[in-house]
């Protein structure tokens, strides 16, 4: 039997039960669809997280205390060892140490409210040198200056406030010079940050306060260590060896031996990189997989939907083979069946995912910010149309097994 008649008959037999074919495709739909859309969204917030990122440019390096770091929970629990001092800032400083090191500082999150007046807020209070905010994110005071590092030294109580918490503690009224209290200690305003927004996923300069690190160390926090040590290299080319330097420097600092006792660890911005792209390939896989289980079960519908027509078309079959028509033929004609019909889910469900896509990154626009982009993944088309394909192949051979070995003779008996 010539293949054009066999796609023309498996076409008839799809329009003569369009209720029906309808129905058995919505379970391909569904799964199609969600895959497209989980696998856009899941590039979306790689494409956001990894811009964001790279804004630090590729010559930052971040020290933490402890070992690699191998999640939130121990990236939360490294904030509480103890392992990196002034000691080692001021041994990477030494250019003989660390020749490739532009600039060094520590950093320190402090957990406090603010409060000026009656009025209290909630800020990221961050213990740092303020200047590094001009240099990683090109950000310049709106009013007054940043402090120097001749006041980081002195423990001079000043601050540097974002546009949120200038609103929330002094309304429209002028903020600079005024005093803010930091757990029972106060802190004059010296430089206001223009709006800007977030410049990470996790950092939003609006709600910011950056005070000298060293008052952030001694007063308020009570410690003699830092959370976190910033370091930026001289070019980005250099950033492998500067590493290495780094290593070997804080490892005779700490007399430690052999790598695997090191009490920290050094992350530049390609390990960053490197990170989030596993992180959000794990999740879209496991949340694709989950989408995928529709697709199965749109497949045994295929199944039971061909089961049924098999047997309500027996005596069309007898009489086919009857005239002529080869097991072969009749085994082809409903496998061709399934596969249109799952090809067509397959479309259907390819073009609503895009369609759900674009409103999604509409709606996460205004929810995230502007940054976030429709991004539309070409692999999850092909993953699309070629698992549609490959369930219409699994799930309808076994319907269409059962109608070639029909008996010709039993079949046309069949009332």
């Amino acid at each position: 039997m010539h293949i054009k008649f066999i796609l023309k008959n498996s076409l008839q037999a799809i329009k003569t039960n369009k209720s029906r074919s309808a129905l058995t495709v919505l379970g391909i739909v569904i799964g199609i669809s969600s895959i497209v859309l989980i696998m856009s969204i899941g590039r979306s917030a790689e494409s956001l997280i990894l811009r964001e990122v790279e804004t630090l440019g590729g010559a930052f390096v971040q020290i933490n205390p402890g070992k690699d770091a191998q999640g939130p929970s121990s990236m939360a629990s490294s904030l509480l060892l103890d392992s990196l001092k002034e000691r080692d800032v001021e041994a990477l400083k030494n250019k003989n140490n660390v020749p490739y090191l532009k600039d060094v500082t520590p950093s320190l999150m402090v957990p406090a409210s603010v409060s000026y007046g009656s009025e209290i807020y909630r800020p990221t209070i961050l213990g740092w040198t303020a200047t590094w905010l001009a240099d990683l994110y090109d950000i310049y005071p709106e009013e007054g200056n940043y402090f120097t590092e001749e006041d980081i030294k002195s423990l001079a109580p000043l601050a540097v406030i974002g546009q949120d918490v200038k609103k929330e503690l002094f309304g429209s009224a002028n903020a600079l010079g005024k005093k803010i209290k930091i757990k029972n200690k106060y802190f004059r305003i010296v430089a206001i940050l223009p709006p800007s927004g977030s410049v990470s996923s996790f950092m939003n300069v609006d709600e910011f306060i950056v005070i000298p690190y060293t008052v952030a160390q001694k007063y308020l926090l009570g410690v003699d260590h830092y959370q976190e040590i910033h370091i930026i290299a001289e070019s980005e080319e250099l950033v492998p060896q500067m590493v290495k330097d780094i290593e070997l420097t804080l490892r005779d600092l700490h007399g430690i031996d052999d790598p695997k006792d090191d009490d920290f660890n050094v992350t530049t911005q390609g390990d960053i990189i490197d990170t989030i792209k596993l992180i959000t390939s794990v999740l879209t896989v496991l949340l694709t997989s989950v989408a995928a289980i529709s697709l199965v079960v749109g497949g045994v519908g295929i199944m039971n939907i061909m089961l049924v027509s098999v047997t309500e078309r027996t005596r069309e079959i007898g009489l086919r083979k009857a005239l002529g028509a080869t097991s072969k033929n009749v085994l082809h004609q409903f496998l061709i069946e399934s596969i249109i019909l799952t090809i067509i889910g397959g479309i259907i469900g390819i073009s609503l995912g895009i369609a759900f896509s674009f409103l999604s990154a509409l709606v996460l626009g205004r929810v995230v910010g502007p940054n976030w982009q429709f991004v539309v993944s070409i692999e999850s088309m092909f993953l699309g149309l070629g698992v549609a394909g490959s369930v219409g192949l699994i799930f309808g051979y076994y319907p269409a097994r059962k109608a070639a070995r029909l008996s010709p003779i039993e079949a046309l008996r069949h009332e």
